[in-house]
């Protein structure tokens, strides 16, 4: 079986990859890009998106990238593979990397009651006979809203701190495993046990962890200003006019479950360690085991598409992967 992996980067770029080939050579790369284009420009009208950076990799490389569009519409800032994007919820795989590592260390098991870890605080409103575990955080079965919380950037007000957020937020909607609800505070809240297991601020372990390790020089929670030259302005569509207007650059009280800033080039190094087994020029992040289950559907009893837009009858959550099989091969 052949895997694919598709990403989005916020709603104004694109990564799509291409599939695990033993011999990238065999690849007819004049022939895929020719058929691409026309399909990225489509994509860019059909949307109403200013720009996109693309990359394609095969086995261990990137083989072709490419920017389109306008980063910034006023400057025409021309979009390139090193424009820096907010990445936003492509970075929950990151962090459950950062957690499931700590399963590797026997901090903890998947089906362990969270709560029975939470010293500080805990999940409020949990029934003891249906306790939240690891695996329904992961899946988003948890039962936790999907929370957001906006801050301007430039605002007067900042989001609140990691503890004081969850300690005054973290409640139940309603008991575990009775439908999927795509939970950006489950995954703050997973943030906050990557940094309780490790003992290491939760930046500071995903810098170490994730981002250099993967080479991932140019991805940041905070741009640095060699990266804000490089930054896409956020638009929206005005629903009257139809035209693209400059929006809120937003921080969010939910702030790790994606307002994380980085280029194609580099979510394309991330996921050529999902398309190899773990691995990054020979380093091991996670084990292929632990990657495995991932992308392997959790609940038999969600699967299927979402919301009649995303999914065919194979479709579900891994653990945080949402996956399907198309054709015979794993998407």
């Amino acid at each position: 079986m052949r895997e694919w992996l598709f990403l989005t980067i916020s709603v104004f770029a694109i990564v799509l990859t291409a599939t695990r080939l033993a011999n990238a050579q065999n690849i007819n790369l004049d022939r895929v890009v020719a058929e691409l284009e026309p399909e990225i420009q489509r994509t860019l009208i059909a949307g109403n998106i200013p720009s996109a950076s693309i990359a394609l990799i095969a086995g261990d490389r990137v083989i072709w990238s490419g920017g389109y569009g306008y980063s910034n519409l006023w400057a025409r800032t021309p979009a390139t593979p090193n424009t820096v994007y907010l990445i936003g919820s492509t970075f929950k795989a990151m962090s459950t990397i950062a957690l499931l590592q700590q399963m590797e260390q026997g901090k903890f098991k998947l089906d362990d009651r969270v709560n029975d870890y939470l010293t500080d605080f805990k999940i409020q409103g949990e029934d003891p006979k249906h306790p939240i575990t690891f695996r329904h955080l992961l899946t988003h079965t948890s039962g936790l809203p999907g929370d957001f919380g906006p801050f301007p950037v430039w605002g007067d007000t900042l989001p609140p701190g990691l503890d004081e957020y969850l300690r005054k937020s973290l409640k139940v909607d309603k008991p575990p495993l009775t439908s999927v609800v795509y939970s950006n505070m489950a995954y703050t809240l997973i943030a906050y046990l990557v940094q309780k297991f490790s003992g290491v601020p939760y930046k500071q372990y995903v810098q170490e962890h994730i981002f250099t390790p993967l080479e991932m020089t140019s991805t940041a929670f905070e741009p640095r200003p060699d990266m804000e030259e490089r930054l896409s302005i956020p638009y929206t569509v005005d629903e009257k006019t139809g035209s693209q207007v400059a929006a809120v650059r937003l921080r969010a009280s939910v702030w790790p479950a994606g307002i994380v800033y980085g280029t194609v080039l580099n979510q394309a190094n991330w996921l050529i360690t999902n398309l190899n087994g773990g691995t990054f020029k020979e380093k091991r992040i996670i084990s292929e085991q632990t990657l495995e289950q991932m992308s392997t559907r959790q609940y038999d009893q969600f699967k299927g598409g979402i919301e009649g837009i995303w999914g065919n009858e194979t479709a579900g959550f891994g653990l945080t992967w949402w996956t399907e099989v198309r054709d015979g091969d794993r998407a």
